[in-house]
């Protein structure tokens, strides 16, 4: 028994010097972390976790991503999913728009996915309840030489225009469209004056030159929006276009009539972009060394944090940088003349270098080139999903990672820690990241004190459980006694306990006992445990050895 004692005393004092060494998972933890919880889709499914990497809720589909989802508040996910057709064939492409609920109760499906139109990469769900979708359509070959293309930047018998569409949903699986832009209504050329949108491409930076070829964009999918999201401040959409690198914003206060024109909407100028930046060759107002973007992803409106409220952050992926390939995150200041009016002058829209900028240390160890994203949040720290790498991390102002995970799938399959060195090289590639506060209305009514184990096979989050113990808990007089522990565990507080949760070192929950101060632990192995005490609406966590 003294031995037994020795042993579990050593391995206690183990883990309260020793920090795990995951490999998958959460892999980095601070105790200044933004408390929240974190939403992906990898695979079929879409998982919420919490800085533990225990999942809090978690959805099935029956469809692969394509691409977005978004936590409800009224604690549904919509989902954008990809569906098996062949008309329309780009990356990011989806198909079918879902809904589901808190308990993974399928609750509208949409299907966008025709032999001329199909949605891909991203949705957004409007304030109102109404559902924005971002989709490709074909133009054929003589439609596009019509619009003025040159034919000889046509390589298919196909060119793919980008549309907005706002949809009401209707029922399980139907909707109404309510609300359309598309970008073929805002070309501009000067390659054939004897063709539709002929004019000065210098003089106006609020079309589209359909001529302007990016190093990838001579295939059909030349544009490849991979982004839309909705400001309810200003009522505008921010775009993103990867092979062209540069970011858009329209006015969705429009008719779809002016956003076919022009003019009309609060801004005046219909559906023409009110702004565009991150590479002004692509309007004649610059050359290749004036771009800044480059396959950038995820540009939004920062709102309701501590700093930089206000500006846009965007991922910007360095695809196609001719130095070398690294990441980086921008904060950026439109200049305006009054909220939501863009301004500029004789040259290209400003600002000519970003307020703020994120990369690696060694900033070719910090790469996707694809899909990724980063989030601002009320706290002033910066949520960053690597995409290919399936590394989403949290940093400070300070540029500190307080957190880090890489998500443990590969190629839908989940895996163990220490499965190999490089979790970056897994196929655990995902679109976006989001995190969610606790006070989310979501959460509302909702338990989430006691989440299921980690995705990864042999989950280890006793460091991490330690990193994060609830120091405003009431814990003056706390004590648990006898502790190592052989049959009946008491806790003594001076406030009432309203749970005990105890988890097993992988993280599972494997007694609970409500209302009550003792736990009765007879029927376990013996081994190292962690107690949740719940008391007041939050809980501290305690090591338990059972003898």
């Amino acid at each position: 028994m003294k031995r037994n004692l020795l042993y579990f005393v050593l391995l206690v004092l183990w883990f309260n010097t020793t920090k795990a060494q995951n490999t998958i998972g959460t892999v980095t933890i601070d105790e200044s972390v933004t408390d929240g919880y974190t939403l992906f889709t990898i695979d079929k499914n879409t998982y919420l976790i919490d800085n533990c990497g225990q999942v809090v809720n978690s959805w099935t589909s029956t469809f692969r991503p394509g691409n977005a989802v978004y936590l409800l508040g009224d604690g549904s996910i919509l989902r954008a999913g990809q569906t098996d057709t062949t008309d329309i064939i780009l990356g990011g492409r989806g198909g079918v728009i879902e809904r589901y609920d808190w308990d993974g109760n399928l609750t509208w499906q949409y299907f966008y996915d025709t032999p001329t139109e199909r949605q891909h990469h991203d949705i957004f769900p409007m304030p109102n309840g109404n559902v924005l979708i971002l989709a490709a359509t074909i133009m054929t070959d003589t439609e596009a030489i019509e619009a003025g293309r040159n034919p000889a930047n046509l390589s298919s018998s196909q060119l793919y225009n980008e549309q907005i569409i706002e949809v009401t949903p209707i029922g399980i699986s139907g909707a109404t469209i309510v609300w359309e832009w598309n970008i073929n209504d805002h070309f501009v050329q000067d390659f054939d004056a004897t063709k539709d949108n002929f004019g000065n491409v210098s003089e106006s930076p609020e079309l589209l030159d359909i001529n302007y070829i990016s190093s990838s964009s001579t295939a059909a999918n030349w544009l490849h929006f991979n982004s839309i999201q909705y400001d309810e401040q200003l009522d505008q959409i921010v775009i993103s276009s990867r092979n062209m690198s540069e970011i858009y914003i329209i006015d969705h206060s429009t008719t779809t009539a002016e956003a076919a024109s022009g003019n009309g909407g609060i801004y005046g100028k219909g559906g023409d972009l009110l702004y565009r930046w991150g590479n002004p060759e692509a309007y004649q107002r610059g050359t290749a060394a004036d771009r800044q973007l480059y396959g950038q992803h995820f540009p939004h409106y920062i709102r309701n944090s501590v700093n930089d409220n206000g500006k846009i952050i965007v991922f910007n992926n360095g695809n196609g940088r001719p130095a070398s390939l690294f990441s980086e995150v921008y904060v950026i200041d439109p200049p305006i003349s009054s909220p939501g009016n863009y301004s500029i002058g004789s040259s290209a829209f400003g600002p000519s270098a970003p307020d703020y900028n994120y990369t690696d240390p060694v900033p070719t160890d910090f790469y996707s080139s694809i899909i990724s994203g980063a989030q601002r949040l009320s706290n002033g720290n910066t949520l960053i999903m690597e995409g290919t790498k399936g590394r989403i991390f949290e940093i400070n102002q300070s540029e500190e990672i307080l957190w880090e995970y890489y998500i443990p799938v590969n190629a839908g399959t989940g895996v163990a820690q220490n499965q190999g060195d490089d979790p970056s090289s897994f196929a655990n590639g995902s679109f976006r990241a989001t995190k969610y506060l606790p006070n989310y209305s979501a959460f509302t009514g909702r338990d989430l004190s006691t989440p299921n184990p980690p995705i990864e096979n042999n989950p280890n989050i006793n460091s991490c459980l330690n990193t994060l113990n609830n120091t405003d808990f009431e814990t003056a007089q706390l004590k648990l006694f006898p502790n190592p522990v052989v049959r009946e565990l008491t806790v003594s507080n001076t406030n009432p306990i309203e749970k005990l949760t105890l988890l097993n070192i992988n993280g599972a929950k494997v007694l609970e006992n409500y209302n009550s101060n003792k736990i009765n632990v007879e029927s376990l192995k013996q081994g190292v445990y962690f107690l949740n005490i719940h008391v007041n609406g939050t809980y501290t966590s305690r090591k338990i050895i059972k003898q």
